[in-house]
Parts: C-alpha cells; structure tokens; sequence
C-alpha cells in the first residue's frame, strides 16, 4: 500500500490504497517513517510525497483509529523523520488531505495541489488532539487565527484559499502534477546532498 521508486537521487513515495481513500493504516505510517529515515541514511537528494487515485489521504484508517491508532506515537515518528530530512521534500497533493495524513504534508518544504483538493483536520469534532508538532508547524505557514480555523473551527479549506494562505504553494492540473514536482526537486537533485543540506539548514 505504500510505493517506493528511487531513480538518481529521487525519491518517489506513493500512498497506494486508492479504494479506502488511501487512508492510514499503522503498517502503512510505519513504512512511511522507514522510508524517509532510510532516505536520510542513502543521502537522498529529493523526495515527493504523492498518492494514487484522487484522494492524498483521509487520514487514519477508521477501524484502526478507534483502536488507538489516532494516538500512536507512529505519526510524530513519521514527520519528524520527514522534518529531519536534509534534502528538499515535496508533498505533491493529488487530492483532499484529510486528518493525520496533514502531519506529513507539513512537515514537508513545499506543498502543490490539484484544483479541487480540500485540507480539513477534524480534531475538534472527532475529540482528539492534533499531533504534537502539527499546529507549530501549521502556525508558520498561515499564522495562529486561521490554524485556529482549521484546528479549532473545522474548517474545510478549498485550494484557492490554501494557495493564498499559503498552506500550499502551487496549483497544477492532476496530469502535471508529477513532472511538477520533479520540476521542483531538479536544482537539489543537480547538487550534492551537503550542499542541499547546507541550503536548508541557512533557511531553518
């Protein structure tokens, strides 16, 4: 359920369970945190974080949530391992990003979306808390009010109004998605991992 294609120095991570959404199981967070955490160790120079069909992910698989998966401590592995990557990281949104699955998606550099992707984080309603370092990181990117719309007031914010907050970063068409977010990834994937790592660690 999670792909991997690794091809100079690019990794390509696809969220590959289109029939449930592509919603997260704990196998799936944890070949997800492993992955990234391998990409750290390989010296990747990019990785992209997409899915199959036209949902990013509705988050935590139901079943599995109400069995505690909504508090494991899997998801803060998987975007701190993210977070932590040196190199340049892309989530590249093939659809609504929904829930837990926000945590991986901001612990990317950049965030592109196709037209017509929602972002809604429902811990208010549901009764959980977000993960630990999901509102920081939230907040630095649209400011406390509207990570309070989305945290606190539910709100299901539609593209245009993610691009100008600037919780993504580009709007392309589904069937440009991919080379997109190659597009983004060549300069990093043309220079040498420390230089990359030497980049993002001057922007902080």
């Amino acid at each position: 359920m999670i792909d991997l294609d690794v091809a100079d120095g690019l990794w390509t991570v696809t969220l590959n369970r289109p029939d449930k959404a592509n919603s997260l199981t704990r196998a799936m967070l944890v070949r997800l945190a492993g992955i990234a955490e391998e990409a750290d160790a390989a010296g990747a120079r990019a990785l992209v974080l997409t899915g199959a069909g036209k949902v990013f992910s509705a988050g935590a698989d139901l079943d599995e949530a109400r069995a505690g998966l909504a508090t494991d401590p899997v998801w803060e592995r998987l975007s701190g391992a993210i977070a932590a990557l040196p190199c340049l990281t892309v989530a590249a949104l093939n659809g609504t990003l929904a829930g837990g699955a926000m945590g991986m998606a901001l612990a990317c550099d950049l965030r592109i979306a196709v037209p017509g992707a929602k972002v809604f984080y429902p811990v208010m309603r549901l009764g959980f808390l977000p993960q630990p370092s999901d509102p920081g990181r939230l907040v630095a990117l649209v400011g406390p009010a509207r990570a309070k719309a989305i945290l606190m007031a539910g709100q299901r914010i539609e593209t245009a109004e993610a691009l100008a907050w600037g919780l993504i970063d580009r709007v392309v068409e589904p069937d440009a998605l991919t080379d997109t977010a190659r597009a983004l990834a060549a300069d990093a994937l043309a220079a040498t991992p420390d230089h990359a790592a030497a980049i993002k660690r001057m922007i902080g």
